[in-house]
């Protein structure tokens, strides 16, 4: 490994992710890129690692994104999302509720459990609480919330979590459950929800998912060679098309941040960064 290597760092969230990364290896080391990545067990840990010049280049989470982003502002410092996947962008979440439940609309909730993902997931926990927040219900106050907190720290990038509170839906654990859009379409298809047994109870507004993140000493070279070679891929090659499939797009897009503005509310409302910003003596 030189100076010119580039490192990325990303979470294990699934073994399937050393499957990607090698093959992202490989395919960046025929295009003159030298690239390595590194693992971390949570986005927390990651974040920490990235301040701590450990990598260069962090492939975050929508939550590690406003924890990196925070704590760059905090140090007077400047982190930039390069580049995301097309699925990445304009996603939603749902409130999803029994089609013979009896509810009709959020303020049916009132009095009732909820159950989510994991506590630090923004598709299946914070952003479907901030959308039933500021329709009027307070989480905790005017219903009760039933987490399934399955691998905290990887701010639910697998779904379990998720999968966990749909099957609570019909075991009549809970009156409702939020997830992502995608995965109601496939937990009906999977069986984990019956076919026509759910409706769309609430929806949210547009958000984003995870990015590419650097900071401000970065090295230009290899981010701008890194950037390029991701946004030249097709999908239309057969090389590259099981890479993207196992990542879950067909093209990479440039980074934007304007699709975290409704995960920011949510954290600043509920105050979730405050024990990790605390640890890093940052208030």
């Amino acid at each position: 490994m030189t100076s010119k290597t580039l490192i990325l760092g990303a979470v294990a969230y699934d073994p399937k992710v050393v499957t990607i990364w090698d093959g992202f290896k490989a395919y960046f080391a025929e295009r003159g890129l030298d690239f390595d990545y590194v693992l971390y067990s949570n986005y927390e840990r990651q974040v920490r690692g990235h301040f701590e010049a450990q990598y260069q280049v962090a492939w975050n989470s929508p939550l590690a994104w406003l924890q990196a982003e925070r704590v760059a502002r905090e140090r007077g410092r400047v982190a930039r999302a390069v580049a995301m996947r097309d699925t990445d962008q304009d996603l939603t979440s749902v409130v999803i509720v029994k089609t013979d439940g009896g509810i009709n609309a959020i303020e049916d909730l009132k009095g009732k459990t909820v159950g989510v993902g994991a506590a630090d997931s923004p598709q299946a926990t914070l952003i479907p609480l901030l959308h039933l927040a500021e329709a009027g219900l307070e989480p905790g106050r005017d219903f009760e919330v039933k987490r399934f907190d399955k691998l905290l720290g990887k701010h639910g990038d697998h779904i379990g979590g998720e999968r966990d509170a749909a099957k609570a839906l019909f075991a009549g654990e809970v009156d409702a459950c939020c997830m992502i859009d995608g995965n109601h379409l496939l937990f009906t298809r999977e069986g984990t929800l019956p076919a026509n047994g759910t409706r769309v109870l609430a929806q949210t507004a547009k958000y984003d998912h995870c990015n590419f993140t650097v900071l401000d000493d970065a090295p230009t070279d290899l981010i701008e060679q890194f950037v390029t070679l991701l946004l030249a891929m097709s999908y239309d090659d057969a090389e590259v098309r099981p890479l993207l499939d196992l990542e879950g797009l067909k093209q990479w897009k440039p980074g934007r941040v304007l699709g975290y503005a409704s995960l920011e509310r949510a954290v600043a409302r509920f105050d979730t960064l405050a024990p990790f910003l605390a640890e890093l003596g940052i208030r």
